[in-house]
């Protein structure tokens, strides 16, 4: 299939063309007319299936197409829940417009409310930011939504996870109107506040679900190793990292420190690594990731901020040099790696701080997860056995048994009492004896 089946517009096709873009994915090519034919859609697909051009597409096409509802409010409003993802779809979005007269703002928490007042006064037809700051905007009423025609909600799930509720409500509320349509799309839907959010959201939505969250990535080869201990977690690392099939590679850790750390010791290695944390200003969070795009630097080490915020075809390795506590963001972590067709290779080490997370990560993908080793980098540590299951007090009873007749008790034969001897009274006394008194002469 090609993108002028579609149904896109053809500016759309010559700017895909120019990125070496030429078929849509499955995705792409459900989610895209689906859209186009203004029906709300409730959309699910692996991580690195072209979830960003599946919404953007439909989006500045209708720009492009129909004559908007309101001149001054925006026209498409698309909500990503990190800083990060929400500057890859502003970048993606811009590419897709250039050469046209569509203008696009990016409204992000972290930087400056003033300018971002002042450009959204310029009446942009797209508004890209996260749900904290568009929250902002609209209570200090600088952004206005009643005349929005599309509402977009990528990583729904991540959004919700992340506490963002009450700003979802607030936001669908003030663009609540008939001619709204609504996109949701995530990595994962089996989630049950996206399953009761997406009713407040969705109008009779067509539900598109290419893939089951529980499956592992066919493009991503998954490896796991045994780690004793924190030296032992670097020996292996710098095994991994040196090894001639390695492009770029983004490695995750547990805490900012490690981060920062793990970043210096590649260094002195000559592997030009950068780390990246969720506690640095917005402004260089995103000269780190502008940075690592361009190839600047080989590894990026960083925690959770970074596990959907990246879409880079040039990342063969992820490694999780701790495993994240939740079992989805084990999902997302490794689909850095393996997108759009690319293969890519995710390596996991294990140590026993991490098998808590293995196990709840291996019950998520349904999936028997194997373990390989590197020659004179065996570990000791293979693992815990799963705790015997508590008795409960019910099951410690044990059932009543018959009780057997009891024996009839034997008792001893008492000796007889000895007569008392005679003589005695009547009231069976002996009487005093008394020496006879001698006889009188």
């Amino acid at each position: 299939m090609h993108f002028t089946e579609l149904g896109i517009d053809t500016r759309l096709e010559t700017q895909l063309a120019h990125q070496g873009i030429t078929s849509p994915t499955e995705i792409q090519s459900q989610a895209v007319p689906t859209a186009i034919a203004g029906h709300d859609v409730f959309a699910q697909s692996k991580t690195g299936s072209g979830k960003t051009l599946a919404f953007l597409l439909p989006a500045i096409h209708r720009v492009m197409k129909q004559r908007a509802l309101s001149k001054r409010d925006p026209r498409v409003l698309i909500i990503a829940p990190t800083r990060e993802l929400a500057t890859q779809v502003f970048s993606q979005c811009r590419l897709l417009i250039a050469g046209t007269s569509i203008s696009v703002v990016k409204v992000l928490g972290g930087e400056n409310f003033n300018d971002q007042v002042k450009a959204l006064r310029k009446d942009p037809q797209i508004v890209i930011g996260s749900p904290g700051r568009i929250a902002d905007h609209l209570e200090q009423r600088s952004l206005q939504l009643s005349g929005l025609e599309l509402l977009i909600f990528d990583e729904a799930d991540r959004m919700l996870d992340l506490g963002f509720a009450p700003q979802l409500n607030l936001i669908n509320e003030q663009a609540n109107h008939r001619l709204r349509q609504t996109l949701l799309f995530s990595a994962t839907l089996d989630h049950a506040q996206v399953e009761v959010t997406s009713r407040n959201l969705l109008r009779a939505p067509k539900k598109i679900i290419l893939s089951d969250a529980h499956q592992q990535h066919g493009d991503i080869k998954q490896t796991l190793f045994f780690a004793d201990h924190l030296d032992h977690k670097d020996a292996l690392l710098k095994h991994f990292v040196t090894q001639d099939n390695v492009g770029q590679c983004i490695i995750f850790t547990a805490t900012r420190n490690d981060t920062v750390r793990i970043s210096e010791l590649l260094n002195t290695l000559k592997i030009k690594a950068v780390a990246l944390a969720g506690d640095l200003p917005q402004n260089k969070r995103l000269d780190i990731m502008d940075t690592f795009s361009r190839g600047l630097f080989k590894v990026l080490v960083t925690t959770d901020v970074a596990s959907r915020g990246l879409d880079l075809l040039s990342v063969t390795h992820v490694i999780n040099f701790d495993l994240p506590k939740q079992a989805e963001e084990y999902v997302h972590r490794i689909g850095r790696t393996g997108r759009a067709g690319f293969k890519g290779i995710a390596i996991s080490l294990v140590g026993p701080k991490d098998w808590n997370s293995f196990v709840a990560i291996k019950n998520y993908l349904n999936d028997t997860l194997s373990f390989e080793s590197v020659d004179g980098l065996e570990a000791k540590f293979k693992g815990f056995r799963p705790p015997k299951p508590k008795t409960t007090k019910s099951e410690k009873v044990k059932p009543a048994q018959p009780k057997a007749a009891k024996k009839p008790l034997r008792r001893k034969p008492t000796k007889p009492k000895k007569a008392i001897p005679a003589p005695f009274d009547i009231d069976g006394h002996a009487p005093l004896r008394r020496k006879p008194k001698p006889t009188e002469e």
